[in-house]
């Protein structure tokens, strides 16, 4: 172990410029934060929820008012009824396209719970392909920038909607910049200004001081699980943008007609709104975290992306590993390291909405929280480990430690 931490000490002192950059956009977005929780006038009463239909929920109100401030919109839908940001997304693309309707996805292959949404590979009974909704795929260049020319290229009067993934996934490109973001939106914008653009935003929020919607996205879409519920969300969505679109999106969740007046929260504002007050600092630490692993990584030889001194879009750490056996062996290190669950041996396995077995280590005090530390990986080549999140800089400096000398043999 003594030559792991010799490893990590070494490479923190080696990341103090990126630590500096980072921290100063954390402040920038706690100050944001702090301010919108001010402005809406956020009370103890807001802190309670509903039940039954969920009419006249203050606390989801406020809620609401406080994303769509800080997610650049004119109306959220911020609900604990999302099972997952890939719920939340079928919500908005099946909210606004129709029949006969063309979706355009502007950033490569999507990530693998998307496909059945969308019906790449088996159409299914129920996604996009089975109502009659096509879908071209862009990919993306080979330094990991849209293909806009190839993207106005397809666009046609057909098309309704174009989806942007904001993250890597499991993929070894960067995470879209917001700037990246804003010129597939305003390429789009430039053929039709009347297209929907649909962002995913998953593991990127706060990682920049702005987010998709103040760079022109008509929706802007999340799970509460990840960055913004700040570890104190127990489950949920959100869905910020134009008012007409959130309303089609919360027609899907619920029923034609109810839009977004019903939902209790029953006893989820708490977490919510305490989730979202804490966010900055968890992805703070989940940034931390990852150049730390990164820098780490590129000192025992591995090849990591981002590097460690590269803008970072997301709070994904990618990093390739020798084998399948090492792959599996770090991951399970992660787990030993968690504070739930560190007993137990993750093994791969199928998951819903997964192509290829897949290891998961997420010991983790929401299941399958990507705010707080996990890795995660494929059971495919290049034998590649994505880790995320952290809430709190010493634990996951602690787990990288042990997961190193995994490595190190």
């Amino acid at each position: 172990m003594k030559q792991a931490e010799h490893i990590i000490d070494q490479a923190e002192v080696m990341s103090q410029g990126a630590f500096r950059a980072i921290e100063k956009r954390a402040f920038i977005n706690q100050r944001r934060v702090m301010q919108a929780f001010r402005e809406e006038q956020v009370a103890d009463f807001h802190l309670h929820g509903s039940t039954g239909y969920g009419y006249g929920d203050s606390g989801r109100e406020v809620i609401e008012r406080l994303y769509a401030r800080l997610f650049g919109g004119q109306k959220s839908l911020v609900r604990s009824q999302f099972a997952s940001g890939t719920h939340a997304l079928a919500c908005a693309l099946f909210g606004v396209l129709r029949p006969g309707d063309e979706l355009v996805v502007a950033t490569g292959e999507p990530y693998d719970t998307l496909h059945g949404v969308i019906g790449l590979g088996k159409k299914g009974r129920s996604s996009l392909a089975a109502w009659g909704v096509s879908t071209g795929i862009i990919p993306l260049l080979d330094n990991g920038d849209a293909d806009l020319p190839a993207l106005q290229r397809v666009l046609s009067p057909r098309t309704k909607a174009v989806h942007i993934q904001r993250s890597r996934g499991y993929s070894w490109r960067p995470a879209c910049s917001l700037d990246q973001i804003g010129n597939i939106i305003a390429a789009v914008k430039d053929y039709d200004k009347n297209i929907t653009c649909i962002v995913d935003n998953c593991y990127g929020e706060f990682v920049d001081i702005l987010e998709p919607g103040h760079y022109g996205a008509d929706l802007t879409v999340g799970s509460l699980i990840k960055n913004p519920g700040g570890g104190m969300a127990l489950s949920g969505g959100y869905i910020v943008g134009r008012a007409e679109t959130v309303d089609l999106a919360a027609e899907r969740l619920y029923a034609p007609g109810l839009t977004s007046q019903v939902g209790s929260s029953t006893t989820f504002n708490r977490g919510f709104l305490q989730g979202l007050f804490f966010a900055p600092a968890v992805v703070e630490y989940a940034l931390k975290g990852a150049v730390l692993l990164s820098q780490a990584g590129q000192i025992i030889g591995l090849e990591t992306s981002p590097g460690p001194s590269e803008r970072r879009g997301d709070i994904i750490q990618a990093l390739k590993v020798g084998s399948k056996e090492e792959l599996i062996k770090f991951c399970q290190a992660i787990q030993r390291s968690s504070p739930i669950d560190s007993h137990v041996t993750p093994e791969p396995g199928i998951l819903p909405g997964y192509s290829t077995a897949v290891i998961m280590a997420a010991g983790t005090f929401v299941l399958g929280a990507s705010s707080e530390l996990s890795a995660d990986a494929p059971i495919r080549e290049p034998y590649t480990v994505y880790v995320q999140g952290g809430l709190s800089y010493s634990h996951v400096k602690l787990a990288l430690t042990e997961a190193l000398e995994v490595l190190l043999g």
